[in-house]
């Protein structure tokens, strides 16, 4: 996956997305943000070695896709195998209730609160309209728009 320097900052996926740096990391692996050459634009990377003794990428990766144009659903730009990785290229979202939670000293307006839960139960309510069962309901798992994609 790296250059012959070693860097993964050198590692282009799909032929236009180019890490800049580890944000974070999960059950299928490491998330990067990475940027988007042909156009400047940042997007969320989730990289996972295909030598992963039970790959979940890619089983991530379809739901993703069916869900895909549902209100606060990234969009997948990208999909497939780079040198020694399953590689799943998304919209860049920013952090989670839970973060967000955190950084307002765990206390929410009433406001907020209602206004949080409105969007949450909006995307609750759409995942069964797909066949889908969420099973893993939690603060972490709700990320924050950012930027174009602060009201989607």
């Amino acid at each position: 996956m790296a250059s012959r320097s070693g860097s993964k900052a050198e590692f282009i996926v799909g032929g236009k997305y180019k890490l800049v740096r580890k944000i974070g990391s999960g059950s299928c692996g490491d998330i990067y943000l990475a940027i988007n050459i042909t156009n400047g634009e940042e997007v969320a990377e989730k990289l996972e070695s295909q030598k992963a003794r039970h790959p979940q990428l890619q089983y991530e990766s379809k739901p993703c896709k069916i869900l895909q144009g549902g209100v606060g659903i990234p969009h997948i730009r990208w999909w497939g195998q780079d040198k020694d990785y399953n590689v799943l290229v998304m919209d860049l979202l920013g952090p989670s209730l839970e973060d967000l939670f955190n950084s307002c000293s765990r206390r929410f307006t009433m406001k907020t609160v209602l206004m949080l839960a409105d969007q949450m139960i909006s995307r609750i309510e759409y995942v069964p309209t797909k066949n889908f069962i969420h099973r893993d309901i939690k603060p972490d798992n709700f990320l924050m728009g950012i930027g174009r994609h602060c009201y989607k």
